[in-house]
Order: structure tokens, then sequence, then C-alpha cells
């Protein structure tokens, strides 16, 4: 219920009466509380609404990433033909570092299925980005490549920068905690607003969920509209904006510093070999001939030593960072039920140093990461799409609803304020007339 503007332009003028001969009814007093939140909902309402139509438009574009991926990548992503059993690791790799000879493997998530296998290679120059070769697992032949943000294709990471920060960097990130930030009063202040005008002298839910479709037109038929379908969006909204918050730039610090304190982060695993000889190949994952052979070999008995550990499904092996240390391996299925298991394996023999399960998280851990999830409409596949998109419509047209309330009770005198009524002569708020709200 963003910018109810419940009042708009004339709150302090009561409606005219829709039965010609009926004599107008006085407008029912309001307390100080009301009138105040009132204002504050309109207000905050005209000045944030811009912010959150320009996250519900780019939040809408981000629901359609899996479709817009298999349409632009669906040749690299997938295989053209499933076959009976997937090549040895070490030959796919092999065949993604002699079309990419520069940088160091960062990570390596085998085809399943239809999938191709994905083998990131990382370069100083690009960043947090990497090069992304991408593999049949049943031919070894290159299906292509491409420049990668955490596995995101270039297509999904731009939408993701535009709803984030508008390509704009820090400085745009400011627009969507802004926007996130005062959801919460105006959707808020918007169920208060109509309980008070509705649930309160009708006493049933139907009043508050269902709009009064015997109103004629004018400002009380796209006032019940506003209202009502605010009434139907508020959780949602409510979910959307306390998840945006926890990787925004103030708010998520704060957040993050709140899971310090309470011991909430993910845990961390350990990859230490406990003073065990470097693992072929030293950790030099750029490396050519005999030790890239080694290397490459090292991922076959990494995956081998996992799924005998019981993490199935897609998965993402990555190499270590460091010489003499253990391989991680993680379940990146994100979506309902989550498999985030993780392994640390030694490469060298192929045995299981350190593990842990999703299950062991702590709680907050875990919601921390399944909202996020659903955030980014990836937890429920398709349902999940929906629901945001159903969300993000839903909020333009609530915008839309309040600004036309706001043109429907525009000032026909010049005696009258632009924007919500005459305020009361001082000392006189206690009998301030603002019609109800």
């Amino acid at each position: 219920m963003t910018m109810s503007v419940t009042e708009l332009s004339g709150a302090s003028t009561p409606e005219p009466s829709t039965t010609a001969d009926a004599p107008p009814q006085p407008a029912r007093r309001t307390s100080a509380f009301g009138a105040l939140l009132l204002r504050l909902h309109f207000y905050a309402g005209v000045l944030v609404a811009p912010f959150l139509v320009t996250a519900a438009l780019t939040g809408l574009s981000f629901t359609i990433t899996p479709q817009l991926d298999t349409l632009l990548y669906g040749k690299k992503l997938t295989v053209a033909q499933v076959g009976e059993r997937p090549l040895p690791l070490a030959e796919q790799i092999g065949a993604a570092r002699n079309a990419h000879p520069d940088g160091s493997i960062a990570t390596v998530r085998p085809g399943d299925g239809d999938q191709s296998t994905r083998v990131s290679f990382a370069l100083p120059e690009l960043g947090e980005k990497q090069h992304t070769v991408y593999v049949d697992p049943y031919t070894g032949e290159v299906n292509g490549q491409l420049t990668t943000w955490f596995g995101s294709t270039p297509a999904t990471t731009w939408l993701d920068d535009l709803h984030r920060h508008l390509h704009l960097g820090a400085v745009g990130e400011h627009y969507s905690e802004l926007a996130a930030s005062w959801l919460w009063v105006l959707a808020l202040g918007g169920v208060v607003l109509w309980w008070r005008r509705r649930g309160a002298t009708r006493g049933t839910a139907r009043h508050l969920l269902v709009p009064d479709l015997s109103a004629g037109k004018g400002v009380r038929r796209t006032r019940g509209w506003h209202a009502t379908t605010g009434i139907w969006l508020t959780v949602g909204l409510l979910f959307l904006s306390a998840t945006g918050l926890t990787w925004s730039r103030y708010a998520g610090a704060n957040f993050s510093a709140g899971l310090d304190a309470l011991n909430a982060r993910t845990p961390v695993i350990s990859t230490s070999l406990d003073g065990a000889p470097p693992a072929a190949g030293g950790g030099h994952h750029g490396s050519s001939g005999a030790d890239g052979m080694v290397e490459s070999a090292a991922f076959d008995r990494v995956s081998t030593a996992a799924r005998a550990a019981g993490l199935s499904g897609p998965v993402e092996i990555a190499p270590a960072t460091e010489p003499g240390s253990a391989w991680t391996v993680t379940q990146v299925d994100n979506t309902w039920p989550v498999a985030k298991d993780r392994v640390a394996v030694d490469p060298t023999g192929g045995q299981v140093t350190a593990r842990s399960d999703f299950a062991d998280w702590p709680v907050l851990a875990k919601l921390s990461g399944l909202g996020i999830q659903a955030h980014m409409g990836i937890l429920f596949g398709p349902v999940n799409q929906i629901l945001l998109a159903a969300l993000a419509l839903g909020l333009l047209c609530v915008i839309v609803w309040g600004y036309r309330m706001w043109w429907q009770r525009r000032p026909a005198r010049a005696d009258r304020r632009a924007l919500a009524g005459t305020p009361p002569a001082r000392g006189a708020s206690a009998g301030y007339r603002a019609g109800p709200c």
C-alpha cells in the first residue's frame, strides 16, 4: 500500500454525497494520530513511489531470466543429445583448457542430464567475473564460452545490476535501499489507515479484502481498489523488503553484523589437511603439460569421493586456492527442497576431510539463504517467478491508483491546498476535521 494518498489533495473536505437530495454528512473528526499517519503515508508515498516503480519494473524484468537464458544461451547451457554416460572430467576439462589456455580453474560444475559441464577460469583482469567454457559431457565438444558472474550469464548479470543499482555502482545502491526501507512504513501505514476506515466500522474481514463494488466512479472506487489490493500484497511486499535489505549497502552491513553477533553465519568448512603434503599440481591451476594432466585427474577423484559421501544432484567443485589444502564440493540445487551440503576432499588420496550439512546450519543462516533464493525467483521454480511477477504488477497498480486519487481529489478552488488539504489553525489540531481515516 505504497503511497496511499488516501485522502490525497483534499483530505480536509468531506466527499460529496452520492444522492442528490440527501443532506451532506458532517465529516467525522479524526485523532491527531490518524491525521499524522495519513499525511506521513501520503507525503512519503509521493516521494518514494518513483523509486518503487523503478524497483518493481526492474524486478519484473528479472523474473524472466531463466527463460531469457534459455532463449539466448540455450545451445551453450544444454546439450543437443543426452548420451549414455558422461566422459571423465579430466577429458572434459582438457577440452575446456584447449579452448581457453589462459587463467586458472576456479570451479567446475559437472554436466547433469542435458546440462553442459561448466568450467570457469579466473583471470586477474576480470575481477569477480570469470570466463566459463561450456562442454558437452558426453562428447567433449566445446559448446561455447561466456563471461559469467558467480555462475550467472551476461543477461542475468545485467538485469541483476539494473535491479540493484541501475548500473550506477555504489551511488545507485541508494535507490533500492531507500525503496525497500520505506516500503515497510508505507505498507503497514496503509493497512492501519484502511483498518481505521473500514474494519473498525464494518467488523468483517470481507470489508478489508474486497473493494466496495457498489461505489460509483470517483475517488471512493479508486481508493477501494488501491487499499484492498495493497492489503493482499502486504505480506509479499514486506518479505521482498526484508530480503532485499539483507544485501543492501547500509542495512545489509547491519544485518551481517547482527549475524556475526548471534553466531548465525553460514558455517565455514575447514580445508586444512593437517600437514599433508601439497596436492599434485601444487594448486597452480593454470599449469599445463604433466602438471595440468594430474590436476585434471584430481577432479575425477574429488567428484567420486563427494558422490560416495552422499552429495547428489548438481554440484560444484572448487580447487584449493593454496597448496596443501583440501578441495571443496558443494551441492548447488537451489530449488525446493534445496541441497546445499558441502564436503572437503583431499585431492591426492580422495578422502573426505570435513563436512558441512545444510541441516546443521543456524536457523537464521537457513532463513537468510532461502529468503534470498525466493527473492530471486529460484526457490520454487516457475511458481516463484509467477508470484514475484504478480507482486511487481500489483505494486505498480497500487501506485497508479494512488496517483489517480491525488488527481481525482485535486483542488477545484484556488483557496485549497494542492497536496493534502488546508492545515488546521495553530492550536486547533484537536478540532481539525480531516475526514474519516
